[in-house]
């Protein structure tokens, strides 16, 4: 088998795939969305996004015009939605790009502008605040920003194709705020049906809604971390969704020694061996995205699922094994595979795992995963050629 760098993030494209498949199922008669922001969540936005729309995605979405205008650039044609603007946003690029354009309502005179400037028209997602209180017209302020809409629409500027919000705690399903929010969205929908917008799609929904509240789904489900195959509720694995985790991260044993009783492991010396052991070096640490507040932390070695001990360092952290193995046995450790999440299919540790153990969610932990650990693609579902890994690139 061709031999992975000295530590990879390694995608399966085939993942990717059929979380999109079974969103869509889910999803139905709604199209999906698949959100490739922040890089794909960590794992590489133009191969995310191919295999998305390979699965069935009917959309894209991006936070930011410049994440969009690198997928156009890199020949995705599908339709695609970037939101999270400022005045310094390139809008005019935008529109000449075909890339549909969220406007909360400050953005939207910034907007027009770019598409006289262009002499194109704009596609504009006008976005309510239904509650979340970030992006988004207040309801205060939806009239306004329909109306204004609706002049700059009969002057050619732009066309109104969507109106959309987005769900604050969706991942928690017994919370009452969500029946709130839709309810606030289905007014402002009315509204701006009053008013004579005849969007394309509505949509509202994200991943934990897709699964739990299918009132939310009108024509589009924007589907975020489920692309990825990561379970959003704090109650529930990915397996139990039908979802499979796409990224395993690995590396390899940097070190491997016996030590006495009491020996003190990494900075502060906050952990000592309970008995002569011996300690397992792997190299990744914080520079490489893994949480330096994450002591504990597990990491699949030779079978068996070790926690981190001692503080994780910028480059480093340490297993302490338990037992003492012998020189030959140590030896054969070093360069031996160790994981420090994938999809759990061998019993090995997951995403969420290591979100636990840094008091943070899943989505952070592959996300912020650095550009210094290369990622690898590979297709499971793609046959394996002269010995390499199924469909294997970097």
């Amino acid at each position: 088998m061709q031999p992975l760098p000295e530590r990879a993030a390694v995608v399966d494209l085939a993942a990717i795939r059929h979380n999109v498949r079974r969103l869509a199922e889910i999803a139905a008669p709604a199209k999906v969305m698949a959100v490739v922001k922040a890089d794909g969540y960590g794992h590489g936005a133009l191969q995310t996004a191919q295999a998305a729309l390979d699965g069935g995605a009917a959309w894209l979405g991006t936070a930011h015009v410049s994440e969009a205008l690198a997928l156009r650039a890199s020949g995705i044609e599908a339709p695609l939605l970037a939101w999270l603007h400022t005045p310094q946003t390139d809008f005019a690029a935008a529109i000449e790009a075909g890339i549909d354009l969220g406007c909360s309502g400050w953005d939207l005179s910034h907007i027009v502008a770019a598409a006289r400037e262009v002499q194109r028209p704009a596609r504009v997602h006008l976005k309510v605040d239904t509650g979340l209180g970030r992006n988004g017209s207040t309801v205060q302020s939806w009239d306004q920003l329909i109306g204004e809409a609706v002049e700059y629409q009969d002057e050619g500027l732009l066309r109104v194709v969507g109106i959309f919000s987005h769900l604050a705690v969706a991942d928690e399903p017994h919370r009452p705020e969500t029946d709130h929010q839709l309810e606030v969205f289905r007014e402002a929908l009315a509204l701006a049906e009053d008013a004579g917008i005849d969007p394309e799609v509505r949509h509202i929904a994200n991943t934990p809604a897709a699964f739990t509240r299918p009132d939310t789904h009108f024509d589009l489900v924007r589907a975020g971390i489920g692309v990825y195959g990561l379970s959003p509720f704090a109650d529930q694995r990915s397996d139990e969704l039908g979802l499979t985790p796409a990224m395993t991260l690995q590396t390899r044993v940097a070190n491997c020694k016996a030590v006495p009783a009491g020996q003190g492991v990494s900075y502060g010396l906050h952990y000592r061996t309970q008995g002569p052991s011996t300690l397992a070096l792997i190299p990744m640490g914080y520079a490489d995205g893994v949480p330096r507040i994450a002591t504990g932390g597990p990491v699949r070695l030779g079978g068996k699922t070790y926690p981190v001990v001692g503080r994780i360092a910028m480059d480093q952290m340490v297993l302490d094994l338990g037992v003492q193995l012998d020189d030959a046995e140590r030896l054969e450790l070093v360069g031996a595979p160790a994981v420090l999440f994938g999809d759990g299919s061998d019993g090995g540790p997951l995403a969420d795992d290591w979100a636990s153990a840094a008091g943070t969610i899943n989505y952070e932990i592959v996300t912020r995963i650095s550009g210094r650990v290369p990622r690898i693609y590979i297709d499971s579902e793609a046959p394996v050629v002269g010995g390499g890994l199924p469909g294997a690139a970097t």
